[in-house]
């Protein structure tokens, strides 16, 4: 899967409760339209991410205490084929703005980079030579924070979006769910996660240049409250911390599995 990626954007969160989504889908649908990845009965697909951190968790930290300039590394994947690619994401806030980078690989890639070695090319799938210089400045940054698997966080997102241009976004996010994980094991499968938004949806607003008028429309006939809606801070808060930070022999504890 891959999507028309907004490299530089700005983001604004909402949450809303589910008798809201058909009213704000049908606003929606004036002026966007459904992604093409969606499912036609619901409009959404499922999104699975492992996030790293280090062993004192300072990306965690840094969201939380709202570090103008923060990060999160994260291993995305949609589905349980073992032919779909894997997305090494790099995230970065800095102050409103959001900087994405994302690079694409095979999942036969994936132990080398996690042991900060660059795979053969022939395991990459993006062909840009941008999003390979993203995929090595992803490892460095590991490398730098020696961050390793903590947090698997799943959701099932509805997305619409500019039938021209790649200026606007608009998501729904639902079932926002999320437990500790120190493996690759791209499984979509969870044993036992919070929910970490209850029933509650985390609708977002993403443009790259201006806030579009009828934004601030929606915003007004739906009394809209802009909020964090975090979600793998919101996933760490409710499982515990204490969850993500076990060790044995002075290291993050792992599944035997882990990496192979």
């Amino acid at each position: 899967m891959k999507h028309n990626l907004q490299r530089q954007r700005y983001e604004l969160k909402y949450m809303i409760g589910r008798e809201q989504v058909v009213p704000i889908r049908d606003f929606v649908s004036s002026y966007l339209v459904a992604d093409g990845f969606a499912s036609p009965e619901d409009f959404a697909y499922d999104i699975h991410s492992i996030y790293l951190d280090s062993d004192g968790m300072e990306t965690y930290y840094s969201a939380i205490n709202g570090d103008k300039n923060r990060y999160k590394l994260r291993l995305r994947f949609y589905n349980d084929d073992p032919a779909s690619p894997i997305f090494f994401e790099f995230k970065r806030c800095m102050n409103n703005i959001v900087l994405k980078s994302r690079c694409a690989v095979k999942r036969a890639a994936v132990a080398d980079l996690m042991a900060g070695h660059l795979p053969d090319p022939a395991l990459v799938v993006s062909h840009n030579p941008r999003d390979q210089h993203d995929l090595a400045e992803f490892c460095r940054i590991m490398q730098q924070l020696n961050a390793t698997p903590r947090s698997h966080v799943a959701y099932r997102r509805e997305a619409w979006i500019s039938e021209h241009d790649n200026s606007v976004r608009v998501t729904m996010d639902s079932e926002v769910r999320a437990e500790p994980q120190f493996d690759v094991d791209f499984r979509t499968r969870m044993d036992s996660p919070v929910y970490v938004f209850g029933s509650q949806l985390v609708l977002e607003l993403k443009f790259t240049d201006r806030f579009p008028n009828w934004f601030r429309e929606l915003v007004s006939v739906f009394g809209l409250m802009q909020c964090g809606g975090a979600k793998y801070v919101g996933g760490i808060e409710l499982n515990g911390l204490e969850s993500f930070t076990r060790h044995e022999g002075g290291s993050a504890k792992q599944h035997p599995d882990a990496y192979a």
